[in-house]
């Protein structure tokens, strides 16, 4: 389709102008509904249920907006990585937990904390550096060979898709992500903009799988994600004239520049660093720990979860799962230790944002 549209640049260089208004879309609705998989999951008790609730409000509209998209025909998820039939269980499973438990430790997951780096917090800016060098590192680093190790250990599936009619699965993960965000939400605007955040997911799917397509100039087809963006981000950054931008500079520079502008506008932009050095390595340790789980489990809340669960990838839902489950355990075992150790307010769950 990309021929039609008559533009003077490549497919590639568009890619960067959709990230853009994608990640500005994005950055602002998040900065103002707090839009966040950490919230939901392991944030504190009063707020986990709304939280969950606009979270859960985004991923029924990517579900709906995703496979209507695939029905009709404009994209298709078939060579996609997602549905590799030899499904690195080991990996994605250990990757998913320990991303878990990065993002508690954080106060963030990695799309949160892109949000949070463009209102002023130094905290988040160090994690997304820190993060993206580690995430480098095991993708094609020194840390490579336990990737390798790990995902090494398969399991081999007929079909790497939900098994069944993507149409019911669809109505049943999307109906009952809907039900419970109307149930749980306690905010109809928030609920509202975790739900345009939704729609996001299939505009960056069509977007890059089939409004540029070209032929004879292809590029990947591409979610919202926040992993692979981060490490492309910081190469690009310091390597600019071998290694050109594509569609994930532009989406995490928009999703900076979103939450910039709307945290100017609405009076909540403030400068935050750390309380402590103890605190400084608590982050440090989270974001490594991020950095290699979202490379192993092959995506972030967003890119293996907002993105991913969309396409009915039996990885994307694993990998989902896992991090809850990582984020819930550490959760539970940091407030245990604070309750029966009586640990500083640098260790304990506290207010701030990350």
């Amino acid at each position: 389709m990309f021929e039609q549209l008559g533009l003077e640049i490549s497919p590639r260089q568009a890619s960067i102008i959709l990230g853009l208004l994608i990640g500005l879309a994005f950055g602002a609705m998040a900065e103002v509904s707090r839009f966040c998989f950490r919230r939901a999951v392991a944030g504190p008790v009063a707020e986990r249920k709304s939280a969950a609730g606009v979270w859960l409000a985004g991923l029924a509209t990517a579900m709906i907006g995703t496979q209507v998209a695939v029905a009709q025909g404009l994209i298709s998820f078939d060579a996609h990585r997602f549905m590799v039939t030899d499904i690195p269980v080991l990996a994605i499973a250990v990757g998913g937990l320990i991303f878990g438990a990065g993002m508690v430790l954080t106060r963030g997951c990695v799309a949160r904390l892109t949000v949070l780096a463009g209102t002023g917090n130094l905290r988040a800016v160090l994690v997304l550096l820190t993060f993206a060098v580690i995430a480098h590192a095991t993708l094609k680093g020194v840390l490579t060979p336990i990737r390798t190790a790990l995902s090494g250990v398969t399991l081999p599936v007929s079909s790497a898709a939900l098994p069944g009619s993507p149409l019911i699965w669809t109505v049943l993960i999307a109906g009952a992500a809907g039900l419970a965000a109307l149930r749980f939400a306690d905010n109809r605007r928030n609920l509202a903009l975790g739900a345009l955040i939704g729609l996001l997911v299939p505009v960056a799917w069509v977007g890059t799988g089939y409004v540029l397509f070209d032929e004879f100039d292809p590029i990947a087809l591409e979610g919202i994600s926040f992993t692979s963006p981060a490490t492309e981000a910081l190469f690009w950054t310091v390597a600019s004239s071998a290694i050109p931008a594509g569609f994930g500079v532009g989406l995490l520079g928009g999703v900076i520049a979103g939450a910039l502008a709307l945290s100017r506008i609405s009076g909540r932009f403030a400068w935050q660093s750390f309380t402590s050095p103890r605190q400084t390595g608590r982050y440090l340790g989270g974001a490594a720990l991020m950095g290699v789980g979202g490379v192993l489990a092959g995506g972030c809340t967003i890119g293996a979860g907002l993105s991913g669960v969309p396409t009915l990838s039996i990885a994307a839902v694993l990998a989902l799962l896992s991090i809850g489950v990582g984020g819930a355990l550490t959760a539970r075992l940091i407030r245990d230790g604070v309750s029966s150790t009586g640990a500083d307010q640098a260790t304990s769950p506290t207010p701030q944002a990350a």
